[in-house]
């Protein structure tokens, strides 16, 4: 018996209270674009979910392979019809038993999906102003560069940006860098230079951002550079924008006083949507 919403009902028809995902943190996710009945960059998001897997200790059944991953995202967005252009996330979570000394390592799994409007990522010219975050920081370790369902800090940054105005904030590392965005990558262009800030500051080790890397060393004469940003060199940048798998490249315009350009995330998204268009 337990007590929900003034309520008391039996424990087994409330299955939050034997999951480890929802008492705990004690899970991982891949959030993923379907393109066509496809998972784009599918490899990538498999390899990055398996080493969250292994980071967190979890036991990798031995039928989790990259199809497998694929069928069940697929199963889902093909059933509700929205196969052609979808986002979908599968949540991985340790199965019941202890407290945090789990009982058992293996695991169980969960999909949902929603449709998107579009296979192509599409180009957002609207204002778009952040500013930092600085009432709690990401620290600088492993745990950081892998999705798990502990995200309170996003949560909090997203409340923060919401009562001040703000489309989007900057989250800054224990060292007072700036890593990432609350749900994105950080890029930053300064003169021939595209910066984005290493993994070991602590930020995601997104797919878009492999991607994104990638394509930039296509770009004639653009250097593209893995190095820490500070917030001071915020206001000397010429471009900002951000980047994740669903969204693709998000421009900022504006940070503060300063106002900013789109020149290179323009033609990144260009190339980024010849990859699905051949998809």
């Amino acid at each position: 018996m337990i007590n929900c919403n003034g309520t008391l009902v039996t424990q087994d028809s409330n299955i939050l209270t034997q999951n480890r995902g929802f008492l705990y943190g004690d899970a991982v996710f891949e959030t993923v674009k379907i393109v066509n009945s496809k998972v784009l960059y599918l490899e990538d998001h498999y390899f990055r979910l398996m080493a969250s897997m292994r980071v967190v200790r979890m036991e990798i059944p031995m039928n989790f392979t990259m199809e497998y991953l694929e069928e069940q995202l697929l199963s889902l967005t093909d059933k509700l019809s929205i196969s052609q252009s979808a986002r979908a996330r599968i949540t991985v979570y340790r199965n019941d038993g202890g407290y945090y000394l789990p009982t058992d390592n293996t695991v169980s799994f969960l999909v949902h999906a929603t449709a998107l409007e579009s296979i192509y990522y599409s180009f957002n010219e609207k204002e778009y102003e952040v500013d930092l975050f600085k009432d709690f920081y990401i620290t600088k370790q492993l745990l950081s560069s892998i999705k798990t369902t502990n995200r309170i800090l996003n949560v909090a940054a997203s409340i923060f940006a919401n009562e001040n105005a703000l489309d989007n904030c900057l989250l800054l590392n224990d060292t007072k860098n700036v890593v990432e965005a609350i749900q994105g990558n950080l890029f930053m262009v300064i003169g021939n230079k595209l910066i984005t800030p290493p993994v070991s500051e602590g930020c995601l080790n997104g797919v878009m951002r492999k991607q994104v890397l990638k394509s930039a060393k296509t770009i004639a004469n653009l250097e593209v550079v893995e190095a820490v940003i500070s917030p001071f060199e915020l206001q000397k940048a010429d471009e900002l924008f951000i980047t994740n798998v669903i969204k693709g490249i998000q421009p900022i315009t504006k940070y503060r006083k300063k106002t900013f350009q789109s020149k290179i995330a323009q033609e990144l998204i260009g190339k980024i949507n010849e990859v699905v268009s051949a998809t």
